[in-house]
C-alpha cells in the first residue's frame, strides 16, 4: 500500500492518490477508500484496478487537514494502510482508522 502526495501551486488542495497492491488484497474484486472526505460513503470512491492486481485512485484534499479512512475490500471487510501518517481510534469498535496529513 501507498499514498503519494502532490501539492498544487495553483489551488489549496492536494492531489492524493491511494494505491493498494494485490498482495494486500489477494483476489479482491473491488477496493474502495472510504473516510471522512467522502462523509464516509461505502461507493462514493471505488479504486481503479490495474493490469498488476493492485487498486488505485486519487482524490483532491484541502490542504492543512487530516483525514481519517479505511480501505473496504468487496463490500464486506475493512483494511488500513500500513504507510499512513498515523493511526487513531475509530469511535465505532475496537478498530483503528488510517490517517492521511495534507
Amino acid at each position: 500500500m501507498s499514498i503519494t502526495k502532490k501539492f498544487l501551486k495553483s489551488k489549496p488542495v492536494v492531489k492524493v492518490t491511494f494505491k493498494v497492491d494485490k498482495e494486500a488484497v489477494s483476489t479482491a474484486e473491488s477496493v474502495h477508500v472510504v473516510g471522512e472526505f467522502n462523509e464516509w460513503n461505502k461507493e462514493a470512491t471505488p479504486m481503479k484496478p490495474m493490469k498488476n492486481g493492485s487498486f488505485s485512485t486519487t482524490v483532491e484534499l484541502t490542504k492543512d487537514q487530516e483525514y481519517q479512512f479505511r480501505y473496504l475490500i468487496d463490500g464486506k471487510s475493512w483494511k488500513n494502510d500500513e504507510e499512513a501518517d498515523k493511526l487513531v481510534q475509530s469511535p465505532f469498535a475496537d478498530a483503528k482508522n488510517s490517517v492521511v496529513v495534507v
